[in-house]
């Protein structure tokens, strides 16, 4: 078996399912009040969710990284953050050249982290 959910807790999940359509240029598989999946490949779901919602407040620090890497050199990297800055993300780490390639974190309204990065 291998893993084929990956949620990200958030405390609005209207508002991170509008960030992330928008971030992703992709459409949500559901919609329900506490869980949103995305279908990122066949048989595997990015969900946000909201159910914890004791244990998941602005208090709470993000620790983990959501990934997305990207086929090409640093400059398909690069163009991804220009993009996404022009979209008002907020920027944790500026593009940089890393032991494994070029690199940026932006973090989505709840302060979870994202990390773009070239494919391995």
């Amino acid at each position: 078996m291998k893993p084929n959910l990956f949620l990200v807790y958030v405390t609005d999940v209207e508002r991170a399912t509008a960030f992330y359509r928008d971030l992703f240029d992709l459409e949500p598989a559901m919609l329900t009040p506490r869980y949103v999946p995305f279908e990122v490949a066949p048989g595997v779901l990015f969900a946000l969710w909201s159910g914890r919602a004791e244990q998941v407040t602005p208090q709470v620090p993000r620790t983990s990284e959501v990934g997305l890497m990207v086929p090409g050199s640093g400059s398909a990297v690069d163009r991804i953050f220009a993009e996404w800055s022009a979209k008002g993300v907020t920027v944790v780490e500026e593009p940089f050249d890393d032991v494994f390639g070029r690199t940026f974190v932006i973090a989505d309204p709840d302060g979870n982290l994202i990390r773009v990065s070239p494919l391995d």
